[in-house]
This record gives structure tokens, sequence and C-alpha cells, in this order.
């Protein structure tokens, strides 16, 4: 047992004077007689009774206090404070000469102090480093029926103090008290009762009102306007409890307009010069206090006559399950309600007005719930940590604590890191337990001095352990806002802390003491909390120095925002919150909360956020806040986070099975999505994926040997099952999936770990290896690869196949690959045939898909087929023709092209056809080869690359690029493309170009030669313009058919440079060129000019039939038209230049027979329009194929035949008197055109 240091014996006053009125006074030999018999004696007094001032002089009259000091606790500083002064000028000694007091950072305690108040807190610090309490002979412990935390603390100590300790007498006191508990807890300790007043208390109860807000105040005005007025006796002051600071305002703003009554506010937060205003007499008036519960207990407000009691107050309770300290408004037990009662009737008779009813009351608990069990006991468990009291749950406590409460006291501090998982004290809770601020602040402190911030933190800490210094008057809050405001920080309440210290030390070095308390009440501070601050700041500075820390002397001139604010939160994570709608948050602990409307975050609220505190008053607000980022919380205590991990997923490029992280901070997720490592998580979930998604599918960016081996193996039975389309061949992936969980190492959960497990033992890669019996489970027999070959050979190209087994994909079927350069060499009819082992089956289908009258003679359709391959070899000739001529051999049955049905067949029926580029991009693919030919024949030939050899030349003046070969050979995607050279005109010039098509480049090569023929034959062709169809009757003639003489005097220059090809053979070589060139020149004059005579006549013919129909104005439309477009059509560009000069002689005889026509239609129309309709299908028809085979007129001798045969059948039908040039009808046209079709078929696009 530590023992206090002797000291001289204390003066005291030989005769203590005690009020003979006072109730405790009559008592005073029997509690005398009981302090000297007993230990622990419990006094019972009712409010009124004397004992918080008598029972300090009784001890000292016993003659305790001589050598040791008697303690005298309270539960408040102010009563503290104003008991000690109440007891010295009974003593009539000064405050701190035989009475002092020692309240937080106010010590006025001198060594010839017998009697010192306190606070229980300051009696609970002095455990740290006196834990027998030996300064004390005498303990006091007065109000204990408030039960607070403290009180509760110190009466378990006490308890297991008292037997070391035999001298010590303790005395709990209490106005109203539950004594029976006290009693027992102290070993069946004597009580002695007080009675309390003097003088009797009136009670009425006014009754309950449903509006709790409105309508109390209304009561309170009322009942203060009839006490003002003498209805219930003499007039006097009165006292009005009410649950808030904010309730006090607003019934104070509406007392105001009554000038008879002086209304007084008193809570804990207001000014110490405020609080004394309640206790000055004097002013005129009634006396109107309006007050918090703080004037419940302890606190005497002199001169009371009438107590008015709404019955309700705020009471702090605390959520362990939202960690949420709420200030609900409840109804007061009945022990308060007498507390409060017990304020009046003190000097005379009193009344007291209950706003509820009398059953309400009885129906009220006894007594208020201890703090013990509504409190957050963190700092008790670290207390009791430190001093080795044990575990709470074994404390001796008059209430235990709830055990949830007690569980979450620990959970706080290994939040904290105090405590390890065992509930062990830590050395980071060691050094927290040596700070003399709430365990948060102080992890605060600790982690500020890790961040090298800690003058900040210890400015921030300090304000946040007292009442906020900046006051609002009720009558100058505005005022007081604005003077504060300049202090505000954009993104953190926090540091509006540090730029008040700024400022305030700045003027504290410079102003005297005086100047400052004016300026702190101009500037609207609490001159004393702004003192308190710099004290317990000076206090912590000591404490940290004392742990190791160095302490700046002075702030540094910019904050780091980051640092100070992670070390704020490894105080304040379950304070953290997410902007949800609004200014709504989530909190932690699934809470909803918003920004204190004080804050100077409540106008722009930051995404996240973490608070000073967050409480529950009218609504759940978070205030003191300041802006975080949420990846500050993944580093500030990583301990406390909630990992959870979803969808693993195998990562090729990373080799390793990663899943998605979402971190949670006590239930608000802080990130979520982030990717890690699964197999540091969960092994053996990640080797499961690893094999089932990395290696039996192959999904890997290296694979070993084994695994290499494998999946050529594995890819060569797919390629079989494709070809063949079945699924039935490569075994189950749950079979492949077994066979490697049999053999890998446990450990193997991604890629590094299986190169690693291989190097270890190089035996185990031969034993990862498959063998090709154990995959494939059936064998498809021997003549696959005939029946499925890997390539198409057609005209010493082999095109390469892909099979797929895909149905409904784009893929599915045989694929085959075609470079765009060999388009043009593509057979157009051989992929219909696709390959042996399918051919079968299409042509099944295409059996089974026939009309029912065609498919009843086809029966079995099998056998049908396999008769019928007797006579089928693959070629480049339609299918369906073919399968129909073997039919009507076989079987007789007549089947017609367009019975089949090609295009109903499922698609992988049909070679599906990939055109790629040179360097093998995938540029088109579909299954129609004619589609595709006429999709890329438009576009620009393609070679592979530029050669420097190539024979493409740009604007060719003469022929000087040496011989044009009729083939050019390159290489494309592998392949050898053929192209084509030839002359090409263009707008303005003439150059050398390789094309895919060969009619394409002879036709093109053609247009060429008479480009580069009329650029050097200049003069001849000058001369043509200026003389062909120049004659006056021929500028009539192009007036009234409206044709364009310019466009067409070239087109006549041009057939007759087109005439002299007809009897050679396309030059190639310069020579040949310029033995061309040379007889055109000669006889191209008179060429042109005998063309140009020709269409002179027929251009008077057609403006004579023009003439003709303009006297029949618009009737017999039909006839008129078809013979103006017959007109155009035959003087068009492609008509005329390509005619020869034998179709142009008769092109006079067309115009006459176009006269004829117009000049008979008065009379023969009807006769006219069935010519017409005869004409028109074969007209179409001509018109369709042109259409979908351009340059068919120019290479095909059988289609331009057919052109000129429509031309006379029309003479023969509109003008049956002229002779046509040939022997021409309808069944000769259809003839002809079987022709046309069949080069059609023999020589696709």
């Amino acid at each position: 047992m530590s023992v206090a240091q002797p000291v001289t014996e204390r003066e005291v006053p030989a005769k203590i004077e005690f009020p003979e009125q006072l109730p405790v006074s009559e008592r005073r030999a029997d509690i005398e007689a009981a302090i000297r018999e007993h230990q622990v004696v419990i006094l019972a007094g009712e409010t009124g009774s004397g004992k918080t001032t008598q029972l300090p002089k009784i001890c000292l009259n016993l003659g305790r206090g001589r050598q040791l000091r008697i303690g005298h606790t309270q539960p408040r500083r102010i009563a503290a404070r104003t008991v000690a002064q109440r007891i010295a000028e009974e003593l009539n000694t000064s405050l701190g000469d035989l009475v002092g007091y020692q309240i937080r950072f106010n010590d006025n305690v001198s060594d010839a102090s017998a009697i010192k108040l306190m606070t229980d807190g300051i009696l609970l610090a002095e455990l740290t480093h006196d834990r027998d309490l030996s300064a004390y002979d005498t303990l006091i412990i007065d109000e204990a029926h408030e039960r607070s935390l403290n009180i509760d603390f110190l009466l378990g100590y006490l308890k297991q103090l008292l037997p070391r300790r035999p001298d010590l007498k303790v005395i709990v006191t209490s106005a109203t008290i539950d004594v029976a508990r006290f009693s027992e807890h102290f070993n069946d300790a004597p009580v002695i009762e007080v009675s309390g007043r003097t003088y009797p208390v009136e009670v009425h109860y006014v009754g309950d009102t449903e509006d709790r807000d409105e309508g109390v105040r209304q009561q309170i005005a009322d009942l203060l306007g009839e006490i003002e007025q003498g209805r219930f006796g003499p007039r006097g002051d009165a006292l009005v409890f009410l649950p808030g600071e904010r309730d006090i305002r607003e019934l104070a703003k509406a007392l105001r307009y009554n000038d008879r009554l002086r209304v007084l506010p008193l809570y804990a937060r207001l000014s110490q010069a405020e609080q004394n205003r309640v206790f000055q007499s004097g002013g005129s008036g009634m006396r109107v206090v309006l007050a918090t519960n703080v004037a419940e207990t302890s606190l005497t407000v002199p001169g009371i006559r009438y107590v008015i009691d709404p019955g309700e107050a705020r009471i702090s309770r605390y959520s362990a399950r939202s960690r949420l300290q709420r200030l609900p408004i409840e109804p007061i037990s009945q022990a308060s309600a007498n507390q409060r009662k017990g304020r009046c009737g003190r000097l005379s008779d009193g009344v007291c007005f209950r706003l509820y009813s009398e059953p309400n009351f009885l129906g009220r608990p006894k007594f208020t719930d201890p703090e013990i069990r509504r409190t957050n006991l963190a700092a008790v468990v670290l207390r009791m940590l430190e001093l080795g009291l044990g575990e709470v749950d074994r404390f001796p406590c008059i209430d235990p604590p709830d055990p949830k409460v007690v569980r979450d006291g620990y959970r706080l501090l290994e939040e904290l890191g105090a405590v390890s998982v065992r509930g062990k004290l830590t050395a980071l809770g060691q050094r927290l337990a040596r700070l003399p601020v709430d365990p948060r602040l102080g992890r605060m402190l600790l982690a500020a001095n890790e961040q090298g911030c800690l003058a900040e933190v210890l400015v921030i800490v300090s304000a946040m352990s007292i009442q906020d210094p900046r006051e609002r008057p009720t009558d100058k809050q505005a005022q007081a806002d604005q003077a504060h405001a300049r202090f505000q920080h954009p993104r953190s309440d926090f540091l509006a802390w540090i730029a008040l210290w700024r400022y305030y030390e700045a003027q504290r070095q410079t102003l005297s003491q005086n100047q400052l308390r004016k300026l702190c009440q101009r500037e609207y501070f609490a001159y004393v909390r702004m003192r308190e601050w710099r004290e317990i700041h000076g206090q912590l500075v000591i404490a940290c120095r004392q742990l190791g820390f160095k302490v700046r002397p002075q702030l540094p001139e910019e904050e780091a925002y980051e640092s100070i604010h992670q070390a704020l939160l490894t105080g304040l994570l379950g304070n953290v919150a997410q902007r949800d709608e609004g200014k709504q948050f989530n909190a932690t602990r699934n809470r909803k909360t918003v920004v204190f409307p004080g804050s100077g975050q409540y106008k722009k609220p930051p995404p996240w956020l973490v608070a000073g505190e967050i409480v529950e008053t009218t609504q759940v607000y978070a205030r003191q806040c300041a802006a975080i980022e949420p990846d500050w919380l993944l580093r500030v205590n990583p301990r406390v986070l909630k990992r959870s991990h979803y969808e693993p997923a195998w990562q090729r490029r990373s080799g390793r099975v990663m899943a998605k992280e979402r971190v949670t901070l006590f239930g608000l997720t802080i990130s979520d999505g982030r990717k890690v490592h699964f197999g540091d998580i969960d092994a053996k979930a990640s080797r499961e994926i690893f094999i089932r998604d990395a290696l039996v599918t192959g999904n890997v960016m290296k694979p070993p040997r084994f695994l290499k081996e494998n999946l050529t193996l594995m890819r060569s039975v797919e390629e079989l099952e494709s070809r063949t389309r079945r699924r039935d061949l490569l075994i189950e992936e749950e079979a492949l999936v077994r066979f490697y969980d049999e053999r890998l190492g446990e450990d193997c959960v991604g890629m590094s770990s299986l190169i690693k497990w291989l190097k270890a033992d190089h035996t185990r890669d031969n034993m990862l290896l498959l063998k090709r019996e154990q995959i494939l489970v059936r064998d498809p027999g021997a003549d696959v690869e005939a029946q499925f070959p890997p390539t198409l050979h057609w005209q010493g190209v082999d095109y390469q196949l892909r099979y797929q087994f895909e149905p409904g994909r784009e893929n599915d079927g045989v694929s085959i690959t075609i470079p765009l350069p060999l388009l043009n060499r593509a057979p157009r009819y051989l992929f219909e045939w696709l390959v042996p082992g399918l051919l079968r089956d299409k042509c099944i289908a295409l059996i089974k898909g026939l009309p029912k009258a065609l498919r009843k003679q086809l029966v079995p359709a099998p056998d049908v087929v396999d008769a019928a391959f007797s006579e089928l070899s693959a070629e480049n000739s339609d299918l369906c023709a073919a399968l129909s001529s073997v039919l009507k051999r076989q079987r007789g049955v007549q089947v017609r092209p367009s019975d089949w049905q090609p295009a109903q067949l499922e698609d992988f029926y049909r070679m599906n056809i990939r055109v790629v580029d040179a360097g093998g991009k995938l540029l088109g693919q579909g299954r129609d080869m004619a589609a595709l030919v006429a999709e890329f024949r438009g576009g620009e030939p393609a070679v592979a690359s530029p050669q420097a050899d190539s024979p493409e030349r740009k604007n060719v003046e003469r022929w000087d690029f040496g011989d044009l070969p009729p083939v050019w050979k390159s290489k494309a995607a592998g392949l050898e493309v053929i192209a084509h050279p030839a002359l090409a005109a263009e707008r303005e010039s003439v150059a050398v170009r390789l094309l895919d098509y060969p009619g394409e480049a002879a036709l093109a090569h053609e247009d060429g030669l008479v480009a580069l023929a009329t650029k050097q034959a200049s003069q001849v062709v000058k001369s043509l313009r200026k003389s062909l169809l120049s004659g006056n009757e021929s500028v009539l003639a192009f007036a009234s058919i409206e044709i364009d003489r310019k466009r067409l005097v070239e087109d006549v220059i041009a057939a007759a440079a087109y005439q002299s090809l007809r009897s050679v053979e396309a030059p190639r070589s310069d020579a040949a060129f310029k033995s061309w060139f040379d007889a055109l020149r000669s006889d191209w004059h008179a060429e042109a000019i005998g063309i140009g005579e020709h269409l002179a006549l027929a251009l008077k013919a057609w403006s004579a039939a023009r003439t003709a129909a303009a006297k029949l104005g618009t009737d017999y439309q039909d006839s008129q038209q078809d013979c103006w477009t017959n007109m155009q059509s035959l003087l068009s560009r492609e008509t005329f230049r390509y005619a020869g000069s034998g179709w142009l002689r008769e092109y006079p005889r067309y115009a006459k027979a176009a006269e004829h026509r117009i000049s008979r239609l008065n009379g023969q129309f009807l006769k006219d329009q069935k010519a017409l309709e005869m004409l028109a299908p074969w007209q179409d028809t001509l018109l369709a194929a042109t259409e979908g085979y351009p340059g068919l007129l120019r290479l095909s001798a059988e289609a331009a035949k057919y052109r000129w045969m429509l031309e006379e059948f029309r003479v023969s039908l509109f003008a049956q008197q002229m002779k046509t040039r040939l022997p021409v009808s309808s069944k000769r046209l259809e003839e002809q055109w079987l022709k046309v079709q069949q080069w059609i078929e023999h020589n696709p696009r």
C-alpha cells in the first residue's frame, strides 16, 4: 500500500458552526456516531437537507482531514466550484485555504486544504499514480443517485480498496437514492435518512398536451403568467426545466414580449458570466430561470418558489449495435421528478407544476438507468486494464453493465489497436492509457506522431476535449456566426480549430489579459473555455513528451491535410459516411445521417466525410465534419476492415486466379471491384478454377511443355468433332479436371506456382501428359481425312478449309478462306458441292425439300442419293442442275430449277466463304458467292504489296512502258495472285492498272487504247470536233430531240476508233500500238465522217418524229415515251461507241421506223399497245442481265446479237413495211437468249 507523505497537522477552527434550520444538523450526532463506528455510511438526504455542505464540516469536526484530506466529489464542475465556495464561506475561510477545489485544468488546492471538492473524474484520475488513494482519510461521494459512469466505477473500486485501507471512511450521499442497493453493495452498511425541505411543496398535475412542442411552451407561458398574477400564492421566482438548449432558446424567444419577466438561461455550455447571472439577486421583474437538468442536483438556484417540470430530459444512451451515442428526449424517472420538485420550498412554501398526469408519474421508473448501462465503456475498460483491476464483467459494480456494451467497449479498443483479440492490453494500449483523454482522441495523437503532424492534431484533440468555446448568444446568433465564419476551412471543420488557435495565440501574445477578455467577448468566444483549451493542450503536450514524442513549439505554416485527417481517422473510423442523395449520408453500421447545419460542410457536403461525433437529437447529425478520400480508410487500420471476395476468375495475362474484392468498414462499403490474387485467399477454390479455366481450356500465356502437347492433342480431336459434326469424341471436361486434380500439387493455384512445382521434379511434366486413347471416347474411322479434307484444290491453288460445329453461329459448317486478289479465280459453283463427308446429307436434304408431288417419286431419299452418286462428281457446275439431270436419267423425274429450295437448307449445308485481304484480315464473309463477288468487284484491285517491277503507271502520255503482259503474278496471303494489266482511261488521263478479271481488263484496255490514241491524234480529233454534225439541219435536230451535240460528237469520234479495234487484236506492245495507231489515224477522219452522215439522217428522222408527236399532244403517252426511251438508248454512250459501223449504218432505218410508228398512232394505237406488250418482256430480260453483269454486251457476242435482234424485232412490230436486216421473231429471240444464258453460266463474273 502506498503511503502519503506526512504533513504538519492542519489548522482547523476550534468551533464549527452548523445551521440549526437544516435537517442534517438535527441528525449530526447520529451521523458522527455512524462515521466513528463504521467504515462506510449511506446518507439518504432529501433535497434541502444540507447534506452537501454540512457533511465535510461534520467530518472535520470529527478530527478528520488533519493530516490527510477529506475528499468530496461532485458530478459537475460548476457544482464543485460553488459548493467549495459555500463551505469556505461557512467556515469563514478563503477559497483555496482550508477548503479548496480541483476541476479539470483548475486546481485551487493548497497544503492547508483539509477539504477538497472535486469532480469524480479528478478522483478517478488520481488512481493512476495513487492506487490506494492514500492522500485521503475520508471520501464523500455526493449525488450518487445520478449513477454516472465515474460514480459507479468509484463505488466499485472503493469496495475493493476498503479492505486495504481500514482507516479510510467512505460516505455515500444522495437526495433520493436506492438505499438498499447501496447498503448491500457495501456489505450492509448503515443507512441514515435525513428529512429534506423545511417548507411544504404543493404539487399540481397540469396534465399532458398532445403537442409536446408548441403545446408545452404554451402551457409554460400560461403558468408563468398566472404565477406573475399571484394566482398560486405570493409572486416569486420560477425555475423551468427543459430538455435542451434549443427548447430554452425557443421558450425565451416566446417570453421576451412579457416585460414583467426576467428570463435567465442556465445550461452547461453557457459561459461562466451568464451562469453567474442566475445566482445574482436584484433586477426588475419576476426571475424565470430556464434550465436543463444541470439544475436538478447539487446546484441550488436561490430564491426559487415555483418549479415547472415538463417531465422530460435529454438522456444520453449508447447503442452498441449502431455505435451511436444518442441524446433522445425521454420521460424522467420519479427520482428525477422529485429532485426537480426539491429545487423549491427552500425558503418558503413552494409549488411544483408537473405538465403530466399523476398516473403518468406513478407509471414511470423509480430511478434513472445508471450511466454504466447506457454509455460506451471503452475508457473504463482501458482504465481497468491499465490499473490491473481485471475484467469489467468481474468488477464489483452496483449494476453490472450489459455484456453487449462491455463487448462493444473491447471491440472499440480493438479497433483502436489498444487491446489484442484476447482482450489483453497492447503496447499501443499502454501508451494510450497514459494520455488523459478519451481513447479515441488518444489514438489520434499516437497516429499523428507517426504521421509527423502531432502539433496540429494536438490542437484539434484538445479542442475536441472541451465544450465548444464559440458562443452563439440567443439575441446575437447572426453576428456570432459572421465572426466565426472567417475561421472555417472549405473542406474541414477540424482545420477551423487550427485557424482559430493561430488567431487566438497571436492575440494572446500581443494583448493584456483584460484586453484578451474583451476581445473574446467582442468576437463571441468564451474566455474561460479558450483558457481551458490552452490548458488541456499544455497537459497533452506534457503527456506526449513523457511518451517520448517530439512536439514542435510552433505550428507549421501549412497543414498537411492528408496526414492530419488520416491521424484523425484512427480514432473516428466509426464516424465515416458516404453521401447518398442530396445531403443524406450513409454512415457506418447502417446509419443514416446528415451534416449538422452549423458545420462548414453543410452547404456543399463532400462525397466522403469523417465526423467528430454522430449524435441523434431531433435527427442523426454528423458534427465537426471533414472531407476525406476513401483510399485513406484502407491504410488507417486494416484490422477492422472486412474483406469479401466474389466473382473469382482466371486471368490469362497475370497467370493467376483473380477475384473482385469488396472492403467494408463497419458495414459501409469503401472499396469495391478491385482485383486481388484469389490464391492467397482461398487456395482450394483457386486451384479448382486454375485447373478448370486454365489447364483444361489452355487459356494461358506461356503454356509449359505438357500443356502444349495436351492442347495440341485435344485440338486435333476437337477438329475431328467439327469435321464430323458430332460432340461425342472428346472426353468430358470433368474427366480432364479429375485428371489434373489427381496429379497436380496442392499448392498449384496459378502459373507461377505450377512452374515452381514442375521445376522441383522434372518427372512431373511427363506425368501430366495426356494420351490420345485417354481423351478419344470413340474412333470415327480411318476415312475422315478423305471425307473432310483440310484444303480444296482448284486450278493449282489449295484453298484452306476450316470446320466448325457451332449450330446457329456465323461460322457453322465448312469455311473456305479466299484472299481478295484470288476472288476472280475462285470457282463459282464448286463450293455448292461442299466436301465429300457432307455432300450426301446435303443432297438428301435437297430432295426432302422438294414439292410433295416430286418427293413421293424419290423415296427413300438416301437410296436415291446413293444411286445418283454413281454418276455425280464434284465440279464447277450447278449442283441442283447436275442432280436434276441424273434424276431424270435414273428415275425419269423432271425436276425444274425452281423446284429446288437450297435457301431453305440449314446454313452448314452451304459453304461459308471468308474473303480476306493480303495480310489475312477478314474483309467479309457469307454463303452467297455471287453476292460476295458483286460486293468486292467494284473495289480497288487487291495486290499483296507494291513491287518494284509492277507494270502499273500513272499519267501515261505515250507508249513508253514496254510490253504489257496479259497476266501479272504476285503473292498475297501466302497464295499466288493473278492480275491482268490494262491501259485504263481515267477522268483526265490514261494509266496502266492491274485488274482482277480478264474480261474487265479487256474492256478497260480497249478504253485505254482509244483514250491514248485520242491524246496522240489531237489534230485529227480537233478537226472532227469542229466539222461533225455542224450543219443547220443537225443543229435544229439536236434542239428538237434535246441531245447534247458535244457529247454525241465525242461518241462518234470514239466509235470510229473502237471500230478499228474490231479487225485487230488489242495491242499490248509498243510496236503493235504504233501499227494500230498509224492505221487508225489514216482512216479516222473518213470513218468518223461516214458515221456522222448516217447519224445525221437518223437525227433528222427522229426530229420529224418529235414534230409529229407534238401534234398528238399528251395522247398515247406510253407509245411516245417508248420511242424516246429507245432513241436515248441508241444514242447513249454505252451503245453508240461500241455498236460498230455495221449497226450504226442502220440508225436511219431505226429512226424512220420510229417516225412511222408515231404517224400511225392516231389510228392504230391498240395494235401498237399489243406490239409493245410483246416487246417489253424481251427488253426487261436484257436490262436485268446487263445490270447484273456489267460489260455483258461488249464481252458476249451472243448478248450483242440479242440486243440488235431486239431492234430488228421492234422494226418488225411497229413498221412492218420496212425490211429487217436479219430474220427475227419471238421464237428466234428465245433461242438467242438461251445462248446468252449459256455464255453467262460459262463465264461467271
